[in-house]
C-alpha cells in the first residue's frame, strides 16, 4: 500500500483588525469616504465579508499571467502536455492567489471553471465551436479541473493561541449540551491546522497537493517578522516497489531511502510565505498488480489490533479488462429538472461512446413508471449506440415522482447467466424513498444466488435530498463502487469517474487467505470491491490474535483465470493508522447503522469521530474559548513580617461555540415527493403569509360546522353591536390558530 504520512508545522503570526461602524476618516479636513471594497496586497477584501470581487480580481490577474506567457501557451510546436505544465506553474497560482481563505460557493467556481476552459481551449487552438468537450482537452493537456485546487482535503481541526485566550476545535457527541457565545479578536495568534488530504492518482502517478500558501496580508505591513515553514514527509509504498519522486515543489532534503520506503524533511526561516502549495509527485514502479499489508497497535478506544491492506493496478497499460453487461438506472422525476439531467445526459452519453463493441448495455429511465431503450441487453456497436443517444435525447424529461425497487428489479432480472461478462447496474438518483430498507433486503436476495460473478451495482447520488449511506449500502454489498455530486456543478465531472472506474475491472472476486487464526475479525469494506485499473484499492480492519506474516489475495481475471499474490505484512511504526483510515470506517459503519438501526453502532461510530476527530452523522464539531485569567491569593496563616511573593493562580474558564454540521444526512423523502431540485434551500414563508393562512384555518373550521342558510338567517337579524362581537370573536380565534406559528414567526435574526 502506498501512504503518505505528512507534517506540516507552521508559526502563524498576523494582526487581528476589529472594525468599528461609526468612524470618521479625516485627511487634514477632508472627509476619506468610506468603501465597501479596497485592494490590500493583491487581494480585494469586501466589507460584506463576501469574495465575489476578489475572485473576479484573481481571474483578471490569471488573464494577465496568460497574456505575457501566451508566446509559449499558443504556439503550435510546444507539446500540449508541456504547455499544460507551463500553465499549472505560472497562470493558475495566479488565479487561485489567496483560495484557501476563500469561503468558496458553486457560482464562483463556475466563474473559475469558464475562464479556465477558454484558456485551455485557447492553448490547444479550439473554441466552443469545434464541439470538443472539455473532459478531452484537460485530457491533452494534462491539467485537472479547478475545482479540484479549489475544494480538495478537509480540516480535522485548529488550535488558536492567545496570551490570555486560546479556542480549539473538538468533536462532541449530538446530544451534548453548548452555549454560543462571540469570538473577539485583537491581538497576534499562533495558529496550528489539523489537516486531511488525499491522494490523487492518475496513469500511475500519486500526487499529494496540501494548501501551504499565505496571503501577503497575514502579516502586518511594514514589519518583517521571521517565520519557520517545516514539512516532514514519510512514503511507504511496501516491499517489493521502488518508489521514484518525480515532482516537488519545495527543495527536501531526503533523510531515509528502503526499498519500498522514502523520508524527506524541509525546514527554513523565512521572512515572505511561500506562495505555493506543496505539491509532491511520486510513482512506484511495478509492471504487475501488487500491493502491501500494514499493521500496528490500536489505540485505547478498541483494544483490536487494525491492519491495512491495498492493491494497485500496477502500470501495464496492456492488462485486459472486462466485458461488461450494463443496465443505466435513471431517475427522471421531477426534482431532476434543468442542469442535474443535462448533466447526466452528457455523462451518458460519453460513457456509451467509450464501450467496447463486444459489450452489452441497456437503459431504463424511471420516475412513477419505467421507460426501456429495448426489451433486452443490446451489443454496444456503433448504430446501436446512435440510436441510445437519440434515444435518451429525445425520452430524458423530468418530470413525475420516484420509484427505484421496480426498474432496479427489472435490471437484475435482464443478465444473462454468461460467465464471459461482468453484470453492473449504475442507479442514478437525486431522491429519497421511504422502502430503501426493503430495496436493500431485495436485491440482496438477487445477489445470493450461485453465480460466478453476481452483478455489481454501481450508486451515484445527486444533492443533499437522497439517502447516500442507502446508496453506499448497496455498492458495499454488490463489491461495487459510490459516488456523489453534492453541488450539481460536479455532477458531469463525478459521474464520469465513476464510469470509468466500472468500465476498467481487471480483477474481481478478491478473497485472503491466511486468516484463520484472528478473532473478531473485521474487514471495511465487506465484501471486498473490484479492483480498476482507474485507482487502487484500500482495506482495513480490526482483528485479535497474532496477524501472519503473510496474506495471500485471490482473485478472478478478465479472462476467468484465478490470481493470487502474497502480501507481506509489515509493522507500521511511524504512521497514524487509525487517523488515516477513520474516515473510510466512519462512512461504512453509519451506512451499516443506518441499515441495521443499532444504537451501539451509533454509539461506536461517535467514539471513533471523536477519537480521530473526524465528523459523523452522530458528532458535531464546537469550538472551545479557553479564557486564562490570573488571579492573586494570600496566605491565611499571622505573620508579623513577610516578604515572600505573592502566589499568582492561573483559573481557566471555558466557553462551547457550535459549529455548523455539514453531514449529507439520510435523506429527505418529504423533498423528494415534492419534487425539490438539488440545491434548493427550504424558505422561510412570510409572517403575513402564516397569519393567513391560521385565520383562514380558523375560520375555514368554523364555517364547517354551520350551513350557509344558518349563517343567512343570523346575519339578517344582526344588529351593529353584534356584528362588532361576532368579529371580534372570530379574530380572537384566529389569534388562537397563529398561536402555535409565532415561534416561527419571531425566531431568527428577522425577529
Amino acid at each position: 500500500m502506498t501512504l503518505i504520512s505528512t507534517v506540516v508545522s507552521l508559526k502563524l503570526c498576523f494582526l487581528f483588525v476589529r472594525l468599528e461602524n461609526k468612524v470618521v476618516v479625516k485627511l487634514e479636513s477632508q472627509e476619506v469616504c468610506k468603501r465597501d471594497s479596497f485592494k490590500y496586497l493583491g487581494s480585494v477584501i469586501q466589507g460584506n465579508g463576501e469574495i465575489d470581487e476578489d475572485v473576479s480580481h484573481r481571474i483578471g490577474a490569471g488573464w494577465m499571467k496568460w497574456k505575457l506567457a501566451s508566446g509559449v501557451l499558443c504556439d503550435k510546436k510546444v507539446p500540449p502536455k508541456l504547455k499544460g505544465k507551463f500553465y499549472s506553474a505560472v497562470v493558475r497560482p495566479a488565479m487561485l492567489y489567496g483560495a484557501e481563505c476563500w469561503p468558496v460557493k458553486n457560482s464562483h467556481i463556475q466563474k473559475m471553471k469558464v475562464a479556465e476552459m477558454r484558456m485551455l481551449r485557447w492553448m490547444c487552438g479550439l473554441t466552443r465551436g469545434d464541439r470538443v468537450r472539455n473532459e478531452i482537452i484537460r485530457e491533452k493537456v494534462g491539467v485537472t479541473p479547478v475545482e479540484y485546487k479549489m475544494r480538495e482535503g478537509s480540516i480535522l481541526g485548529v488550535e488558536v493561541e492567545l496570551p490570555r485566550k486560546s479556542y480549539s476545535t473538538k468533536i462532541v457527541t449530538l446530544d451534548d449540551e453548548t452555549e454560543t457565545e462571540k469570538v473577539d479578536g485583537g491581538t497576534n495568534i499562533s495558529v496550528t491546522i489539523r489537516w486531511s488530504q488525499k491522494l490523487l492518482y492518475c496513469n500511475g502517478q500519486l500526487t499529494l497537493d496540501v494548501p501551504f500558501s499565505f496571503p501577503d496580508f497575514v502579516t502586518p505591513a511594514g514589519k518583517k517578522i521571521s517565520k519557520k515553514e517545516k514539512i516532514q514527509l514519510n512514503v511507504n509504498s511496501g516491499p517489493g516497489t521502488e518508489v521514484l519522486c518525480k515532482t516537488t515543489s519545495h527543495p527536501l532534503k531526503e533523510r531515509q531511502r528502503q526499498p519500498g520506503k522514502l523520508g524527506f524533511f524541509y525546514e527554513s526561516e523565512v521572512l515572505n510565505w511561500s506562495s505555493g502549495n506543496f505539491i509532491f509527485l511520486y510513482t512506484v514502479s511495478s509492471s504487475h498488480i501488487y500491493g502491501s499489508v500494514l499493521f500496528q497497535s490500536s489505540p485505547p478506544l478498541d483494544q483490536r489490533e487494525m491492519f491495512c491492506c491495498s492493491l494497485f493496478p500496477g502500470d501495464q497499460q496492456c492488462r485486459k479488462v472486462f466485458r461488461k453487461e450494463v443496465i443505466f438506472v435513471v431517475d427522471l422525476s421531477g426534482s431532476m429538472k434543468g442542469k442535474p439531467i443535462e448533466a447526466t445526459k452528457q455523462a451518458l452519453c460519453m460513457a456509451l461512446s467509450k464501450f467496447d463493441s463486444q459489450d452489452l448495455f441497456n437503459i431504463i429511465a424511471f420516475n412513477s413508471e419505467k421507460n426501456l431503450f429495448s426489451s433486452s441487453l443490446e451489443l454496444a456497436t456503433k448504430n446501436t449506440i446512435e440510436n441510445a443517444t437519440q434515444w435518451i435525447g429525445t425520452n430524458f424529461i423530468a418530470g413525475g415522482g420516484t420509484n427505484i425497487l421496480d426498474p432496479l428489479t427489472q435490471a437484475m432480472e435482464m443478465f444473462s447467466c454468461t460467465q464471459q461478462h461482468i453484470p453492473i447496474v449504475f442507479l442514478i438518483t437525486d431522491g429519497a424513498v421511504e422502502d430503501e430498507r426493503h430495496i436493500y433486503d431485495v436485491l440482496k436476495s438477487h445477489l445470493m444466488q450461485n453465480q460466478m460473478i453476481s452483478p455489481r451495482l454501481y450508486t451515484f447520488g445527486i444533492g443533499l435530498f437522497c439517502n447516500h449511506y442507502f446508496l453506499r449500502m448497496l455498492a458495499v454489498a454488490s463489491r461495487g463502487h459510490y459516488n456523489a455530486a453534492y453541488d450539481v456543478d460536479s455532477i458531469e465531472i463525478r459521474m464520469e469517474q465513476l464510469f470509468s472506474r466500472a468500465s476498467s475491472i481487471i480483477l474481481a472476486n478478491i478473497a485472503f487467505e491466511n486468516l484463520d487464526g484472528l478473532e473478531e475479525f473485521e474487514v471495511f469494506p465487506t465484501p471486498v470491491p473490484d479492483l480498476s485499473s482507474e485507482g487502487p484499492l484500500v482495506m482495513s480492519g480490526r482483528y485479535r490474535g497474532v496477524f501472519p506474516e503473510s496474506l495471500k489475495a485471490k482473485g478472478v481475471l478478465a479472462d476467468l483465470s484465478n490470481f493470487s499474490l502474497d502480501l507481506k505484512a509489515i509493522q507500521a511504526k511511524d504512521m497514524p493508522l487509525d487517523k488515516v483510515l477513520a474516515r473510510q470506517q466512519v462512512e461504512l459503519l453509519t451506512a451499516q447503522a443506518w441499515l441495521t438501526e443499532t444504537k451501539d453502532l451509533e454509539q461506536k461510530i461517535a467514539q471513533i469521530s471523536i477519537q480521530n476527530g473526524v465528523i459523523s452523522e452522530y458528532t458535531r464539531m464546537i469550538l472551545i474559548e479557553t479564557d486564562r485569567g490570573k488571579v492573586v491569593t494570600e496566605s491565611t496563616s499571622k505573620r508579623k513580617v513577610s516578604t515572600a511573593p505573592k502566589k499568582i493562580e492561573e483559573t481557566k474558564l471555558q466557553k462551547r461555540i457550535l459549529l455548523q454540521n455539514h453531514g449529507p444526512g439520510f435523506g429527505n423523502c418529504s423533498a423528494t415527493v415534492e419534487n425539490i431540485p438539488p440545491g434548493a434551500t427550504e424558505t422561510k414563508p412570510e409572517t403575513a403569509e402564516i397569519l393567513a393562512k391560521a385565520a383562514s384555518n380558523c375560520c375555514g373550521k368554523m364555517c364547517d360546522i354551520c350551513c350557509c342558510m344558518c349563517c343567512a338567517r343570523i346575519c339578517s337579524r344582526m344588529n351593529d353591536q353584534c356584528a362588532i362581537v361576532l368579529t371580534q370573536f372570530l379574530g380572537s380565534l384566529a389569534c388562537l390558530g397563529c398561536f402555535a406559528c409565532c415561534e416561527l414567526c419571531c425566531s431568527g435574526n428577522d425577529g
